[in-house]
């Protein structure tokens, strides 16, 4: 055997472990990367009152927290919770930063080409905040030259573009619902659109929402507005999502979903 064929045979036993370290990487990584069967991850965007918010703790709290710990309880599993803005929660689901979507998004058939959900859970109002006195109304006609805040990447923000942005209305994005309130407060926004129970125990229930009420009747529009509240999963989460449209079904049934709204809101909004 010469020099060079003893070369060409460690070449390809070389060539031959790589190969099998490579596939070894590989099922490792995918590994790494499978959702854990014991562990549920949930995606919030928590400044959203009463659904999500962080208590003075820390502690993460609201209707949509309690339902989804609820909803682990009956799948026997232990509830991950990852913070993220709302704008990018379906992007972060898409990258498996977590599971599942639980932070208030509305179904609408836009989110519905990008990810799956669960049927409705809860059905909300969604309504216009304004200065008491100011007159304003959710037209395109009186709202003209003024500046109406949204949560960025919000149903609100679909409907305000759609029926009052070409119009001559200005609308101002946020990252968060805080900085609306804030910015509503200090007079650098004339009036802002979001969920109602949000506006009530978010700002006109607190001392800064002194002075400003609801505006015009709720808005209307099953194409941006969307048909209620759900969670949203990949579409490829078929498994997963029959799992939690059950641990869903259970607390319906048996009067949980519908004993949490009573004592967030005070009335029955969970989707028949």
């Amino acid at each position: 055997m010469n020099t060079k064929t003893i070369r060409d045979m460690r070449r390809a036993r070389l060539a031959g472990l790589a190969a099998l370290l490579g596939a070894s990487l590989g099922m490792m990584t995918g590994a790494a990367h499978a959702q854990d069967p014991q562990t549920l991850r949930f995606g919030v965007e928590a400044s959203y009152p009463p659904f999500e918010s962080k208590a003075p703790s820390g502690q993460l709290q609201g209707f949509d927290i309690d339902i989804g710990n609820a909803v682990c309880q009956r799948m026997q599993v232990k509830c991950v919770w990852v913070e993220n803005s709302f704008d990018g929660l379906i992007a972060a689901l898409e990258a498996r930063k977590f599971d599942v979507i639980n932070s208030a998004m509305n179904i609408t058939d836009k989110r519905r080409q990008q990810i799956d959900f669960t049927p409705a859970v809860y059905v909300m109002p969604i309504q216009m905040v304004a200065k008491r006195g100011a007159g304003l109304q959710p037209t395109p006609a009186s709202l003209k030259g003024k500046q109406i805040g949204v949560l960025q990447g919000s149903t609100q923000e679909d409907y305000v573009r759609k029926h009052w942005a070409s119009q001559g209305v200005s609308i101002v994005t946020y990252e968060n619902q805080d900085q609306i309130f804030a910015d509503l407060a200090a007079g650098r926004l004339d009036a802002a659109v979001q969920e109602v129970q949000t506006a009530t125990d978010g700002f006109l229930s607190k001392p800064q929402g002194k002075g400003f009420d609801f505006a015009g009747a709720p808005l209307r529009d099953p194409t941006t507005l969307g048909e209620g509240t759900g969670f949203g999963l990949r579409k490829n989460d078929a498994a997963l999502r029959a799992k939690v449209v059950a641990a869903l079904d259970s607390l319906r049934q048996d009067g949980t979903l519908a004993k949490l709204s009573m004592k967030y809101f005070g009335r029955d909004i969970v989707a028949k």
